[in-house]
């Protein structure tokens, strides 16, 4: 998606749990038709957990027949994207010429590396009889010599990513490992993501193993230290703590986090670098017309002045 910066979410009190390093309330912002996106990340107190370096939320919402997502083509270098979808579909396309229906529970990992541009639309058939949407997308910022790599996407159904059934609550692995499995992704940086569904009353263990961890609750409560907290809410725990995490009614969570890079990010727009300079370049690239043509796309977002 297209980032523009907004307000820093308001921030929770990390005191309420010793093994909490923050607590982030995501910021609220309408983006036209009812169309409701909440943001985790970027946040003033925070730029990252592990490499993810934007966290976005968007909807609940129910598009009427004949009304859609329209998020035209726009530019992205030194970062990765992953889109992941609760209800409703997207159609992507990028300049690498990949086409590509994002569906519930499907992993979609697209590289920017030196440079690509994609667009983002509800597809046909979802346009004409309407359909409800709720999804996350998150970026994850590129290693030291890994920021100019050539871009690639990857896709994959819901089906082929690795599925944990424990009593109470079900987990599935969207990169890196966890709960035992390893999804099938290919990664730049060591970073893990899964899905966890929990019933009231059952407990989940969070690996103490990666370097930095976060819960983004989408919806549902949980219990975590004696201390109780609803969704949409982002909490950064601090390293090598056990954490059980018990939900106190139905829970829908996402687990996240992974090593941290080795330096901070710059982030203007939708593009992150280590160079301010590789920034500018970018910048000026997209407005000289100098990215490859998204296809099937004849109409673009120009660049923020």
């Amino acid at each position: 998606m297209s980032w523009q910066p907004s307000n820093d979410p308001v921030l929770g009190d990390p005191k309420t749990c010793d093994a909490l390093e923050l607590i982030i309330v995501p910021r609220t912002r309408d983006l036209g038709d009812g169309f409701a996106v909440r943001r985790a990340l970027p946040h003033g107190k925070r730029q990252m957990v592990g490499p993810f370096i934007f966290f976005d939320h968007f909807g609940p919402v129910q598009f009427i027949a004949g009304k859609g997502m329209d998020v035209r083509p726009h530019p992205h270098i030194g970062l990765a994207t992953v889109t992941y979808l609760f209800d409703g579909s997207i159609m992507h396309r990028d300049s690498e010429g990949n086409i590509q229906e994002i569906q519930p529970g499907a992993m979609n990992l697209m590289t920017a590396g030196r440079g690509i541009a994609h667009s983002e639309r509800t597809p046909d058939v979802q346009r004409r009889d309407g359909q409800k949407m709720l999804g996350l997308q998150s970026w994850i910022a590129l290693p030291a010599g890994s920021e100019e790599i050539a871009p690639s996407f990857q896709h994959y159904a819901a089906e082929a990513l690795p599925t944990v059934k424990e009593s109470g609550f079900t987990a599935r692995i969207i990169a890196g490992h966890g709960f035992g499995v390893k999804s099938p992704v290919s990664m730049v940086s060591p970073w893990f993501y899964g899905e966890v569904t929990a019933q009231a009353g059952t407990s989940v263990p969070l690996d103490p193993d990666h370097e930095e961890r976060a819960i983004y609750l989408v919806d549902g409560e949980v219990e975590i230290a004696g201390e109780r907290y609803e969704g949409p809410r982002l909490l950064i725990f601090r390293p090598g703590d056990r954490i059980t995490v018990k939900a106190v009614r139905p829970v829908r969570m996402m687990f996240l986090g992974g090593d941290a890079l080795e330096g901070p990010r710059h982030i203007w727009w939708n593009f992150v670098s280590s160079s301010k300079e590789r920034i500018e370049q970018a910048k000026q690239d997209w407005k000289t017309g100098r990215f490859a043509a998204v296809p099937q796309e004849h109409e673009f977002i120009p660049l923020p002045e």
